[in-house]
């Protein structure tokens, strides 16, 4: 039989105190393992940042490794240790890619429509109230290149106070940053996502802030319903596909 690792990470595996959360989590595994089985395909959920987790399989599926980015020189061993060990959906370039946002950078190169973005370089000066006042941004919004789930992201307004600015400087001595204008749309109307499976679209789903914030994931508060994506969003969203080079 083949076997499919999904994966998770410890905290998700080792749930001795669940909460809604986790009960999603695991929902999402059980639905996944539930489809599988009907094909002859086992799955098991295993934990990325445990030795030797993926002795017995062929597959590996990425799930809920969310904390890659707090173990980022860990997660880039564990994937060039198993790369030609096993396959992984999706394939290993696409996820090395995906780890840096700055993909952003990337993709508007290729004639991708992005919001403006600026990328800092770790350890560079750089000034916010500077780089407002030169690019007429009134509000903006501050991220690690890596990171998930709005880790290490403030949404900030000029003229910066000097807590601000030292946030931003403690920010980039560790790490790149991305600095964009605020979408407003993200609050007026939400983020959508669009799924696109061997290059054609599935479904999509729209994430909304709670009131008060602007962060669109469950974990500060955010909501997920479903979504009709437009002909005009789908299109924009294969066209990204079709773009990259895996």
């Amino acid at each position: 039989m083949c076997k499919i690792a999904l994966l998770t990470e410890k905290r998700y595996l080792y749930h001795t105190h669940q909460n809604w959360y986790v009960r999603n989590i695991l929902k999402e595994d059980r639905l996944i393992s539930d489809s599988l089985d009907a094909f002859n395909i086992e799955a098991k959920r295993v934990a990325w940042d445990e030795p030797n987790v993926l002795n017995d399989f062929n597959f590996a599926l990425f799930r809920t490794t969310w904390n890659y980015f707090d173990k980022l020189d860990e997660f880039y061993f564990f994937l060039k240790t198993w790369k030609h060990k096993v396959v992984f959906i999706n394939s290993y370039e696409q996820v090395v890619w995906n780890l840096n946002k700055q993909y952003l950078l990337e993709l508007n190169s290729k004639g991708i429509n992005i919001p403006k973005t600026l990328l800092v370089k770790r350890g560079e000066p750089a000034c916010l109230n500077k780089i407002c006042q030169e690019k007429n941004w009134p509000d903006i919004v501050i991220k690690p290149s890596v990171s998930a789930a709005a880790w290490e992201t403030y949404r900030l307004k000029p003229p910066f106070t000097k807590k601000q600015s030292q946030l931003f400087k403690s920010l980039i001595a560790k790490q790149d940053m991305l600095i964009q204008p605020f979408q407003k749309n993200i609050i007026s109307f939400g983020e959508i996502s669009l799924m696109i499976i061997d290059g054609k679209y599935s479904h999509s789903v729209i994430k909304k802030a709670k009131s008060g914030d602007f962060r669109v994931q469950d974990d500060y508060g955010g909501r997920v319903m479903n979504y009709t994506a437009s002909p005009l969003e789908v299109g924009f969203a294969e066209k990204v596909i079709s773009v990259l080079d895996f």
